[in-house]
C-alpha cells in the first residue's frame, strides 16, 4: 500500500529526514513513533504530498506522490493534529464541504455524511454547530472529514490529544474497526498504549532516521532484559549521575529530570539491584523508591532514543 524509499529532506543546512525507508502492506495498521523534533511530522507531510522531498520516492498503491499527486490525494485521508473544521457550521455541513472538496456529488456527499456520522457515533448531533461540541466530539468529526471519500490509506497524527477518556476510547475503537474492515492505517501518538492496542507493526524514528521497525515482539526482543530497574530520586546533580554511570558497569542508564526517574537497563537487573543502590548512595543520591519493572514497547523506545516519547 505504501513504500517509502530513501527519503531525505533538509531545511537550509539542517537535514531533518535522513534516508528514511519503510513499507506498509495493504490492510496493515502501522505505528510511527518518535520524540518531538525527530522528523516524524515532516515524513508524514512528504507522504501526503504537502512537503516536497529532496531525494527518494514515495509510492502509494504503486503511484508516485511526486508524479501523480491528484491520484494520491484521492487514495489518502489525513487526520491532522489541529482541528480542520468550520466552527459556525454544523457537523453535517462540514462533512458535506469536505466531501465536495474530494469530488463527491451532492447526493453522494449527503449519503456518505450520514454514514460517517454513524461511524464516529454522532448521528444525533449532525445538525449542531461544531462550536457547541466538546473537544473529543470535534476530533471525532475531524476524523469523519478524512473518511468522506473512503480512502484506502488513513494517516492519523495525534488524533486523541487533549480529549476526555470516553471520546478517546471511542476513537480507538473506531480506528480498530476501520482497520479490521481493511483500511490501511498510519497512526502517530504520544500514548504508547494506543499504538500497542492498534498497531500490528511499529517504526521508531529519531534524529531523522528510522532506528527500529517490526512487530511489538520483534522490537521487544532487542531489549537488554525482560525487566529493568526504576529508581525515583528527589534530585540528582550531573556529577552524581556521572558517578552512578561509572560505578554501575555493563548497563545503560537514562534520567528523566521532570519525573525524577532513573532507568537502569542491565542483562540481569535482579543481580544488579544491590550494586545499583550501593552506587547511588555512595554518589550522594537521595533515593525515594526502587523497583524492578517489566520491559515493554515504551522501555524499548527509551533505550533506543534515551528520551521518553513526549521529550
Amino acid at each position: 500500500m505504501l513504500e517509502v524509499k530513501e527519503l531525505k529532506k533538509s531545511y537550509g543546512q539542517k537535514e531533518v529526514v535522513k534516508n528514511v525507508s519503510f513499507s506498509i502492506k495493504k490492510g496493515e495498521s502501522f505505528g510511527l513513533l518518535g520524540p518531538n523534533g525527530a522528523g516524524k511530522s515532516t515524513t508524514i507531510s512528504m507522504i501526503c504530498g504537502l512537503v516536497p522531498y529532496d531525494h527518494g520516492e514515495v509510492l502509494v498503491a504503486d503511484h508516485s506522490v511526486k508524479q501523480t499527486p491528484r491520484i494520491i490525494k484521492q487514495k489518502i485521508g489525513v487526520v491532522p493534529q489541529e482541528i480542520a473544521l468550520y466552527p459556525t457550521m454544523s457537523a453535517q455541513d462540514n462533512l458535506l464541504f469536505w466531501g465536495k472538496m474530494y469530488g463527491l456529488s451532492g447526493v453522494q456527499a449527503k449519503k456518505r455524511a450520514e454514514e460517517v456520522l454513524s461511524i464516529v457515533g454522532l448521528k444525533d448531533r449532525g445538525k449542531d454547530r461544531i462550536e457547541t461540541f466538546s473537544g473529543g466530539m470535534k476530533r471525532r468529526i475531524n476524523i469523519g472529514a478524512a473518511l468522506m471519500h473512503e480512502p484506502e490509506l488513513l494517516i492519523m497524527d495525534e488524533p486523541t490529544v487533549g480529549i476526555d477518556p470516553q471520546s478517546r476510547n471511542h476513537i480507538l475503537e473506531t480506528v480498530k474497526a476501520l482497520n479490521e474492515k481493511g483500511m490501511t492505517i498510519i497512526y502517530t501518538s504520544h500514548y504508547m498504549e494506543e499504538v500497542e492496542f492498534l498497531c500490528s507493526r511499529v517504526g521508531i524514528i529519531d534524529h531523522g532516521e528510522v532506528i527500529a521497525i517490526g512487530t511489538k515482539s520483534e522490537l521487544c526482543s532487542r531489549l537488554a532484559g525482560s525487566s529493568f530497574i526504576e529508581m525515583k530520586v528527589g534530585s540528582i546533580s550531573e556529577e552524581a549521575l556521572e558517578k552512578l554511570k561509572l560505578a554501575v558497569t555493563d548497563t545503560k542508564i537514562t534520567y528523566q529530570e521532570e519525573s525524577g526517574l532513573i532507568e537502569i537497563f542491565a542483562q540481569n537487573p535482579q543481580e544488579a539491584l544491590s550494586s545499583v543502590i550501593t552506587a547511588a548512595v555512595n554518589a550522594g543520591v537521595k533515593i525515594e523508591s526502587v523497583q524492578l519493572k517489566e520491559s515493554n514497547l515504551e522501555t524499548l523506545f527509551l533505550q533506543l532514543t534515551g528520551r521518553t516519547l513526549r521529550d
